[in-house]
């Protein structure tokens, strides 16, 4: 997982709020909100609320 958004280098913990798309593009909320119809700036993919991962070993 990228540990930052790579449109403003926010940094994105593991159990925080992130956006990706199907290439794994890695945005923050406050970047995806302003994108046009919520895209991937990147390949036009649409933008998914990126998943959680657990913590256990």
């Amino acid at each position: 997982m990228r540990p930052a958004c790579e449109s403003c280098d926010r940094a994105l913990p593991a159990g925080g709020e992130a956006f990706i798309c199907s290439y794994e593009c890695t945005w923050c909320a406050s970047c995806v909100a302003g994108f046009t119809d919520a895209a991937c700036p990147n390949c036009g993919g649409d933008l998914q609320r990126r998943p959680t991962r657990s913590m256990r070993a």
